[in-house]
């Protein structure tokens, strides 16, 4: 059997050619290096030759040897880009004629291509594709769907261009193979001399479309497709799915200015998830529109790599919406979309959990505390509220609620435990911490089902009232002393020289009942910038720039009035030695009791020299409860532990009173 490609094939595609549909073969196959996986092509007109790159949704016919060296195939769709002043074909859809045939002709390399020159980087190539989302290409999935072979069999009464290759995802081997079984079978034994490609007939619209009137190439609906399925190689695309999770609207300021973000959570019906983000003008669009439990027909969108230090999703790519994207409320909600997804790890198995992680955890609330306000390090005030939970590994861990969780279902958790019944919560996407032993918290994006309908629920609830309420289980969190506060060590000043506290790759966080035994108070605070960026003060030290005014050189502004902020080295002492110690903002004044501005304009603008020696005398040898956090940090050449005061609390005598008597009884001698 005689084959014949496609003539001239190769300069054509390089000339811009994108509907020529030829018949190539295939001359060689290499898997590129990188996290993701790809091949390249060396094709072949049987007088040129030049380089493919496969698109990753049809990886799966080099992996099924449906496509291999020798090849011969027809590139349905595809396109040619410049990347780093070379052409490069990029291969999105085709099918298989022969999967193992001789070379065909004497190819060469293209004259005008240098073969010495490197193949572009997959980052280069990476970033060619991901321009093509905006391009006028062609439409995806209608040419797939109205694809007419252009193989005719010269001994045959009836032509093979009925057959549609249905190629509309990376699991359509199948039917390549189906359609190359087709062929062989009907021309086995034949003389196939006579065998020659015709010209491919012009795009005709699905009869879908038919009788509707003229439309454009682009115009038609796009298909919708799974969300695992979503790539940047796709032109033409819509999900249907359900949002799960929404989270906070944020501004910002960087280099370019101000602005504002805000995302949200999608789940489809084969459980693929992904995210998607509106900047700017796209918020003012769907930040309204879009609510947790709906679902949404969501289409022409662009797809980025994603974040992953901001996105615990489970894919790689994130949708950004633009101002020509669609959103969709579907009216009839379907019931083939579940409302949450959830890929639960047992409470036993977190304790070897990587600090940051997040995760999914179901459990029996077993204990609930009151709310109570904390002061965040932006100097903005939240609300943080622990609960416990219990689940059968025989392991509890403890559960932080921040902001607006603590009064919503930590409100109403709190009023289920008090009235004697225990919850079961569902806790999707939480965060993992290992600051005393290991914790979870709330992020933006989790969310809290209480006795959620599901069968991990039902299961876990069946296992409590049979008993496991009565059975013992361990906290994998840091147990802690009466009368000492939630996740405190106690050491003593010269143990964090002797243990070695600091020195190993995470910072030990422990509590010292100290002394002040001196303030340095030539350099005890500094001017800092008060602008945002996003939910956080800057806070980066600005200098004057004359006029009254200051000048912050990250955020690249000037102001009238800059804030002042504590940097303190205090020196505390206990009954074993002293140390150096440094107080930043919110510990400063917890020791100096004023703000920092009160005393900067004491000193430097009253020059009221003797006011501000009596309040710093006045602090020297208060007693305070003081948590620290030491880390080695490298100083010029040297590696220095670094002691920094996070919080100082005055010494409640009657509580340190039960603390060392609760050390005598437990002591060995006693």
């Amino acid at each position: 059997m005689r084959l014949n490609l496609t003539p001239n094939a190769i300069s054509m595609m390089n000339g811009g050619d994108l509907n020529l549909k030829p018949l190539v073969q295939v001359l060689d196959i290499k898997q590129l290096g990188g996290a993701q996986e790809r091949y390249r092509l060396l094709i072949s007109d049987s007088v040129s030759t030049h380089h493919a790159m496969l698109g990753t949704q049809l990886n799966d016919l080099v992996r099924n040897s449906l496509v291999k060296k020798g090849s011969v195939i027809q590139l349905v769709e595809y396109i040619c880009s410049d990347v780093q002043n070379r052409k490069i074909i990029v291969v999105l859809n085709l099918v298989t004629l022969e999967s193992d045939y001789d070379t065909i002709g004497n190819p060469k390399m293209l004259a005008d291509i240098n073969p010495q020159k490197p193949f572009p980087s997959g980052n280069s190539v990476q970033s060619a594709w991901a321009g093509y989302n905006n391009s006028s290409g062609p439409s995806r999935g209608n040419n797939v769907q109205n694809f007419e072979s252009p193989l005719r069999a010269s001994n045959q009464g009836s032509s093979m261009h009925s057959f549609r290759p249905a190629m509309t995802s990376p699991n359509s081997g199948n039917n390549v193979q189906t359609y190359r079984s087709n062929f062989s079978a009907q021309n086995r034994g034949n003389n196939m001399q006579s065998f020659q490609p015709t010209v491919q007939p012009p795009y005709q619209p699905p009869p879908i479309y038919k009788n509707h009137g003229a439309i454009m190439k682009n115009e038609a609906p796009a298909r919708i497709i799974p969300i695992a399925a979503l790539n940047p190689y796709q032109g033409r695309w819509a999900i249907k799915a359900r949002v799960t999770a929404k989270g906070d609207l944020r501004r910002y300021n960087n280099a370019r200015g101000d602005g504002k973000v805000f995302s949200f959570d999608l789940l489809d019906s084969d459980g693929g998830e992904i995210r998607v983000t509106c900047f700017n003008a796209v918020v003012d669009r769907f930040h309204e529109v879009i609510e947790v439990g709906r679902v949404y027909l969501i289409s022409k969108g662009s797809l980025k790599p994603a974040q992953k230090n901001f996105n615990h999703l489970k894919n790689e790519w994130e949708i950004f919406l633009e101002a020509t994207s669609d959103v969709d409320l579907c009216p009839d909600e379907d019931n083939s979309i579940p409302q949450q997804q959830f890929a639960f790890k047992p409470i036993s198995e977190i304790e070897i959990v990587e600090n940051n992680t997040i995760l999914d955890v179901i459990g029996i609330v077993i204990s609930v505390n009151p709310s109570v306000p904390i002061l965040r390090k932006n100097g903005m005030e939240t609300q943080r509220r622990i609960l416990n939970l219990k689940d059968a590994s025989g392991k509890s861990i403890e559960l932080t609620l921040w902001g607006d969780f603590c009064n919503k279902e930590g409100q109403q958790l709190q009023e289920i435990v008090d009235s004697g019944v225990f919850p079961v919560l569902a806790v999707k996407a939480a965060k993992v911490s290992d600051f005393s032993g290991k914790s979870l918290g709330t992020i933006s994006s989790t969310q809290l089902v209480i006795n959620p309908d599901i069968p991990e629920a039902h299961g876990l609830k069946d296992w409590f009232d049979l008993g496991g309420q009565n059975s013992a289980s361990v906290s994998i969190s840091r147990d802690v002393l009466p009368g000492v506060s939630k996740n405190e060590i106690r050491k003593t000043v010269s143990q964090i020289k002797h243990e070695g506290l600091g020195r190993s790759d995470k910072p030990d966080w422990v509590t010292v009942s100290a002394r002040i035994t001196f303030v340095k108070t030539d350099t005890f605070c500094y001017t800092a910038c008060p602008l945002m960026i996003g939910d956080r003060q800057c806070n980066k030290k600005v200098t004057s720039s004359g006029n009254s005014r200051w000048q912050c050189d990250r955020c690249n502004q000037e102001f009238d009035e800059c804030d002042y902020r504590y940097l303190l080295q205090v020196q505390v002492q206990d009954h074993t030695g002293l140390t150096w110690v440094t107080a930043f903002q919110e510990s400063g004044e917890e020791i100096l009791g004023l703000p920092a501005k009160e005393l900067y304009q004491m000193k430097y603008e009253l020059q009221d020299d003797t006011k501000f020696s009596d309040i710093m005398r006045s602090r020297l040898f208060q007693q305070f409860l003081l948590k620290l956090k030491i880390k080695e940090e490298m100083y010029g050449d040297e590696q220095r532990v670094k002691i920094t005061v996070v919080k100082a609390d005055k010494v409640n005598y009657s509580s340190e009173s039960r603390y060392l008597l609760d050390l005598i009884t437990k002591s060995p001698r006693y």
